[in-house]
């Protein structure tokens, strides 16, 4: 079935349609779950949470721009809402720390899950900035409305995220070959 064809059947909410528009597109937003989500469990959650709003929402989609794309988004706003209703603190770094490039492009032989698992690993707003931001290509203006945080905050959580991923990355380099350091 085309695409415009499932939305269309979705609408209607025919459940063989809802099915198929899961199947086809559930591992690419686990994907984008596990980019925002701490752990599995909480990927799979928010998988299912998006998926029905997905499906509640359907009908609001205009076929401007791609189907997935608006998927993705939604996808992204649940990991997001349910970030806020923990209540994080508000971290923020002073400015002049921004003026240190930092590079995450040491040599290295990680694969997608480590690197994966290292982004989970970062406090969760600094998560969320790295992930909008450099996954996701949102603006620091953006994150900044998004998250209800300071541009300078957003910019300065990106730039501590990059520390924190790069040192991993180096522990981690020197750990598989120590005769490098």
């Amino acid at each position: 079935m085309k695409e415009t064809e499932l939305i269309k059947a979705c609408i209607k909410n025919n459940r063989i349609a809802q099915n198929e528009l899961f199947q086809r597109h559930k591992d690419t937003l686990y994907f984008t779950s596990l980019k925002y989500c701490r752990n599995e469990a909480d990927a799979e959650d928010n998988l299912h949470d998006a998926f029905i709003t997905i499906f509640q929402k359907i009908k609001t989609f205009k076929n401007k721009g791609s189907f997935e794309g608006w998927m993705k988004r939604i996808t992204i706003y649940k990991a997001i809402d349910k970030y806020k209703a923990n209540k994080p603190l508000n971290i923020e770094i002073k400015d002049d720390i921004l003026e240190e490039n930092v590079t995450i492009e040491e040599e290295q032989n990680l694969s997608l899950d480590e690197l994966l698992k290292l982004i989970q690993e970062l406090p969760d707003q600094y998560r969320m900035v790295f992930n909008l931001y450099q996954m996701d290509g949102f603006s620091h203006k953006e994150i900044a409305s998004v998250l209800k945080i300071s541009e300078g905050t957003s910019k300065s959580n990106y730039h501590r995220a990059k520390l924190i991923l790069r040192e991993k990355i180096i522990e981690i380099n020197k750990s598989l070959n120590p005769k490098a350091t």
